[in-house]
């Protein structure tokens, strides 16, 4: 059996090792990390929200009133008045009879899951799916079906082959974080009503950005009204951090009683729920409207000016633009240079991708200038010429 440091030298040597970088300041489209100037490309602060004067002026009030922390959790201590305006003011944007808070969107996945379905239950899931989904698929100890990457065909079989007494649970991202596709929202939806399914979306990195108001994939596809479950984050386009699930008073009442990450956990704190109401207020304004044009216009000249480079952006369609590299050394090689060439890009390999498909994952901001994205541009085209890339 290796030890730890044993085993820490062979992820050393696997190119796999993973440390923390300094970044000082806010996350803005340029920060100050490891003591240089670099353009942030990797920040999942989408429309720039982590900044924003009323998200702050929000906390600082919140804590003025009601303190630093919450107690305890909720079932223990109760419920702070911010907790349950900002879980009606999350039901009232996605269009549900009631919404929960999380304290991440990894607790909101594994309690979600593990709490809906369990032994003698089945889960059908995109094999893309984020890995909070698989850990909380696992948990349930429900039997788990990974589908192909998107492939409505081969999930209609797997529908059609198992019990229809069982509770069937269909999962999937909205929008896949690791190559910035879509989930074909239509089709799941005519799938589940065809085999009598539940469907659970975790628009994590659609909330906020996708939609002519913000609402996220289902507003983009149509089908708001037909997601069982709709699941999502406070920390990224909305700029603050915690996660919720949408949905009937009837499973949102159930969650309360089952799932442990809920149940277990100390609530989330004033200050935060507090920026997460006025980061809504924010989404629902015009200056929402006019962030979600810029990102969207950020991210087609990006995602276009690599193209035309002649990188491999894997049919992304978001603000999530990957560069398809292929190996973890110079995947993580290319990273370290643009780093030194002033972006601020991360290199993605294993687990979290498949061997082979290791990339850059590069993420905009509606707060990026014109002048940002084509800097990174020109730095990403140089140093993938030199690794060979295009």
């Amino acid at each position: 059996m290796m030890t730890f440091g044993e085993e820490l030298e062979s992820l050393r040597k696997q190119g796999l090792f993973r440390n923390m970088r300094l970044l000082r300041g806010e996350q803005a489209s340029r920060v100050v990390l490891d003591g240089r100037e670099s353009i942030l490309l990797c920040s999942n602060n989408y429309l720039g929200l982590a900044s924003h004067p009323l998200l702050k002026e929000a906390s600082i009030r919140a804590v003025e009133s009601y303190g630093a922390g919450s107690g305890a959790a909720r079932l223990v201590s109760g419920n702070m008045e911010l907790h349950e305006a900002l879980e009606a003011r999350i039901a009232a944007f996605k269009g549900t009879e009631a919404a929960l808070l999380f304290n991440s969107g990894y607790a909101a996945n594994t309690g979600i899951i593990q709490a809906l379905v369990g032994r003698g239950d089945v889960i059908f899931s995109d094999r893309l799916n984020h890995a909070s989904i698989v850990d909380g698929s696992l948990l349930s100890r429900a039997k788990l079906l990974r589908y192909p990457h998107n492939d409505m065909q081969t999930l209609r079989r797997l529908l059609a082959e198992t019990d229809v007494n069982a509770r069937r649970l269909i999962v999937t991202d909205g929008v896949f974080s690791m190559d910035g596709d879509l989930a074909h929202l239509r089709e799941l939806v005519a799938l589940k009503k065809e085999h009598g399914a539940c469907l659970m979306v975790d628009d994590a990195h659609g909330t906020g950005v996708l939609g002519d108001t913000g609402r996220g994939s289902a507003e983009l596809c149509g089908v708001m009204a037909d997601i069982d479950i709709q699941m999502g984050t406070l920390g990224k386009a909305l700029g603050g951090f915690g996660a919720y699930v949408a949905a009937s008073r009837e499973i949102v009442d159930y969650l309360v009683n089952r799932a442990r990450s809920f149940i277990f956990s100390t609530s989330l704190p004033p200050a935060t729920l507090a920026a997460a109401i006025a980061a809504f207020d924010v989404v629902d304004s015009q200056e929402g409207a006019i962030l979600r044009q810029q990102l969207e216009l950020n991210s087609t000249r990006f995602r276009n000016g690599l193209t035309e480079a002649g990188f491999n952006t894997m049919g992304s369609m978001t603000q999530i633009v990957p560069i398809l590299v292929g190996g973890t050394e110079e995947t993580m090689d290319f990273s370290r240079q643009l780093l030194n060439s002033g972006v601020f890009v991360q290199g993605i390999r294993p687990p979290t991708v498949p061997a082979g498909s290791c990339r850059l994952r590069c993420t905009l901001m509606a707060t990026h200038t014109r002048e940002d994205i084509e800097e990174a541009i020109a730095s990403i085209s140089t140093v993938g010429k030199k690794f060979g890339v295009i």
